[in-house]
């Protein structure tokens, strides 16, 4: 209990101390409030009194940082003002000393124009900007003089030399004339073989292109745009066509193609071949190139200069190709048609590339105007040439039976058509069907069976039926020989090979006929020969029996008589083809030398016992051996 008392006693006076204390602590916190209370009128107070010192200061400091202000803008009106002096010194010494630093100044005069004129309240700003506009004005005025200057000392025509020197090696002339060069004619094979490589030219030095660009880009910022296109244009075409007429390239209309002699005309059509390969493949890329630099990031005016460049040049030459496929037609112009049609067609990339800007369009539009009427004229100068071969009445006459020369003429013809397997394969709209061998053989058929026909009608000619059959042989012969030697055989295929060959075979049976028949009858006595009238066998089977010595006689005078004319006759005649002369003298002998041995060895008899038998006699088989040699060999003609 006791100690219960002391445990309440102390708690009581803990109780007592805190108590005490908290009292204290809030006496202590009513004293700092008061005390607070004060300094909070005091610096009141205080601040009321130091705002007029505190206003002064402020002020002090806004003008010292407005004089400042002040110092920085006035330090970079006069760094204006001196650079302004500094350019103005450059510009008027002018481009020519030092054209990179003079277009620096020119740049700096127009950022001096832009600073004054974001300078407002500054009076003299307005003198400076009229100074340096009319600065700027003059310095314009100077570089487009400049770049006049610059492009015309470095823009001068190519020499055909050089041009001829950025040709693939095969397309290179072989002298300074394009019409003896390799690239005329070549043949489709040829071309295919090589990797063709072409390297345009330089037309401007690659140092002098930037400077011409910063020249252009300058005249353009200072609205000389329509100055710059025509100084541009001016110089630049004036060079292409100087570079074109130096190649050899003319104007030519329809009325001056018309005067030309053919060989003339022909020799001006493979030059012109060669100058439109020239001209697209390096010329015109070249002056792409040239124009793609210095109007870079212009594209709109780069386009239309270059378009107004080479307008001229391209029209004198796609003049020359119109005239051609507007002239008169004949059957001698087909191939150069087809070489102009392929040039244009192997050019078609190219020209769409080169001239693709929407200021090209009438050159491209141009081009294939041409190349479609350059396809019109070659399509209808094989229905001429195929009329012109059926129809063809030359009066020049192979009196010996030889070939014809339209005959040989239309073979070439055709052989050359081969050459352009893949240019009449476009030229007949077959690029995707596969069917150009097809149409290259319905051509080439229609032109043989017109030739032909020709063929039929000139050997009625003849007055002579056996000439008439030797002629129609050796001619069918030739063209059957000369299909079997080329690509034509693939294309017309050997039925028709077979069913011509069994042509010329049967004219040659007709000549034998025609020619032997009436001979070999001589061979045979009416009455001893069982062979028949008009037999060509010429065998006689029958004795000697009832035969008489006088129509013996009359028969070896009859043979003589007519194999010595026809002797004569028919070793003026000729078969070209030494294989098939043999072969037709061997189907002579093999007819005739039997039947006159046997006659001999039957009648003879008769005749050797009489008085003077070599009257009758005259030959020995070996004899009509050697002279049937002798036939065919196309000796001096004496007549009909």
């Amino acid at each position: 209990m006791a100690a219960y008392t002391v445990v309440m006693e102390n708690l009581k006076e803990r109780a007592e101390f805190m108590k005490e204390s908290m009292h204290k602590s809030q006496t202590i916190t009513d004293n700092m409030i008061s005390i607070l209370g004060s300094f909070d009128h005091r610096l009141s107070a205080l601040e009321t009194a130091m705002r007029p010192t505190q206003i002064r200061t402020h002020s002090i400091r806004k003008a010292h940082e407005n004089i400042d202000k002040t110092l920085k803008v006035a330090e970079s009106i006069l760094a204006q003002f001196d650079l302004a002096r500094q350019t103005e010194a450059k510009i008027l010494r002018g481009p020519h000393e030092d054209l990179e630093s003079y277009l620096e100044a020119v740049n700096q005069l127009r950022s001096i124009v832009k600073f004054f004129s974001s300078t407002k309240g500054l009076k003299s700003s307005i003198g400076m900007i009229n100074h340096a506009s009319n600065l700027l004005a003059k310095s314009v005025l100077k570089l487009e003089e400049e770049f006049r200057q610059l492009l015309t000392s470095y823009s001068k025509p190519v020499e055909p030399d050089r041009l001829f020197d950025c040709l693939p090696q095969s397309l290179r002339p072989s002298t300074g004339s394009p019409s003896k060069g390799d690239g005329t004619g070549m043949k489709e094979h040829q071309r295919s073989l090589e990797t063709v490589v072409y390297h345009p030219p330089a037309l401007i030095p690659p140092r002098i292109l930037p400077l011409l660009h910063e020249l252009a880009q300058q005249m353009i910022q200072a609205g000389h745009q329509q100055q710059l296109y025509t100084i541009y244009k001016e110089i630049r075409s004036s060079v292409m066509e100087q570079s074109l007429r130096k190649l050899g390239v003319e104007r030519l209309g329809k009325e001056d193609v018309q005067k030309m002699q053919w060989e003339v005309l022909e020799a001006k059509i493979g030059n012109w071949i060669h100058f439109m390969r020239i001209s697209v493949k390096l010329l015109f890329a070249a002056e792409k190139k040239v124009s793609d630099q210095i109007f870079e990031g212009q594209d709109s005016l780069r386009d239309q200069c270059f378009a107004e460049v080479t307008a001229n040049s391209v029209a004198v030459l796609l003049s020359f190709g119109e005239a051609i496929a507007k002239s008169k037609r004949s059957p001698e112009k087909l191939f150069v048609l087809l070489d102009m049609y392929e040039i244009m067609r192997e050019l078609q990339s190219e020209m769409d590339i080169v001239f693709g800007s929407k200021y090209c369009s009438e050159m491209r539009e141009a081009a294939k105007v041409l190349t479609d009427r350059l396809a019109e004229t070659a399509q209808e100068t094989f229905v001429d040439f195929e009329e012109a071969v059926e129809k063809d009445a030359t009066k020049t006459s192979v009196l010996d039976g030889t070939v014809h020369p339209l005959t040989s003429y239309v073979i070439n013809y055709v052989k050359f058509l081969f050459d352009y397997q893949s240019t009449l394969k476009q030229l007949f709209g077959d690029a995707d069907d596969g069917n150009s061998k097809d149409q290259l053989g319905v051509i080439t058929t229609r032109i043989l069976q017109a030739l032909q026909s020709n063929l039929d009608g000139k050997s009625k000619q003849y007055k002579d039926p056996a000439l008439t059959q030797l002629f129609l042989m050796n001619n069918i012969h030739y063209i059957v020989r000369s299909v079997r030697r080329s690509e034509a055989k693939d294309v017309l295929g050997d039925d028709w090979v077979q069913i011509h060959r069994r042509v010329v075979q049967q004219h040659a049976n007709q000549y034998k006929r025609i020619s032997w028949s009436k001979i070999l009858q001589t061979l045979s006595v009416q009455g001893v020969s069982t062979a028949g009238s008009g037999s060509f066998t010429g065998e006689v089977t029958s004795s000697n029996s009832g035969v008489s010595r006088s129509t013996v006689k009359d028969r070896f005078k009859t043979f003589n008589m007519l194999f010595e004319e026809i002797h004569q006759r028919q070793s003026q005649w000729t078969v070209p083809d030494s294989e098939l002369r043999e072969s037709l003298r061997l189907a002579v002998a093999e007819v005739l030398l039997p039947a006159y041995r046997s006659f001999i060895k039957r009648f003879g008899p008769m005749i050797e016992g009489g008085k003077n038998p070599q009257k009758y006699i005259r030959y020995t088989p070996e004899d009509l051996e050697r002279m049937l040699a002798e036939f065919f060999e196309g000796k001096t003609w004496k007549g009909p």
